[in-house]
């Protein structure tokens, strides 16, 4: 466990290779350098949580910054779970949005597991059976599987 109070919100989203880090720490899917250098810089908004100088939790916007706005890249270190350090990112981001984002906009993110339940503390919910989300996974040309 750590101390939360030592740990600094900070209005930047990480660098590639932190950002590749902390995803496989957290369990997200793995993702190349290259996917993460693309990706990152078309960022609208990010946070980092900062500890001692170590990145140990992040979350940023994506979107087309009018009509669509994704939230993404939830991740905060397994030790430092369970201490609201989520609930920071999300207030963080969701500041931003209301902010920023225009009134007729459409805000999303995918829910994994019991994290619905922080999200809908920020007003996102389950939109099924009207709306069920989709997704695959890209695959490059020569790629088996």
């Amino acid at each position: 466990m750590s101390d939360a109070a030592a740990i600094e919100l900070v209005a930047s989203f990480p660098d590639a290779p932190t950002y590749r880090r902390l995803r496989a720490e957290t369990g997200l899917s793995p993702k190349s350098h290259e996917a993460a250098e693309r990706g990152l810089s078309n960022t609208l908004y990010g946070v980092s949580l900062v500890q001692a100088g170590e990145v140990i939790g992040m979350g940023r916007v994506v979107g087309d910054g009018g009509t669509v706005f994704v939230v993404v890249d939830i991740a905060v270190q397994r030790d430092h779970q369970g201490q609201g350090l989520g609930k920071r990112i999300m207030a963080a981001l969701d500041a931003w949005l209301r902010a920023n984002a225009p009134p007729t906009a459409y805000v999303m993110l995918v829910a994994d597991g019991d994290a619905r339940h922080l999200y809908a503390q920020f007003g996102f919910a389950d939109t099924a059976p009207a709306s069920i989300s989709m997704a695959y996974v890209a695959r490059g040309p020569g790629s088996d599987g």
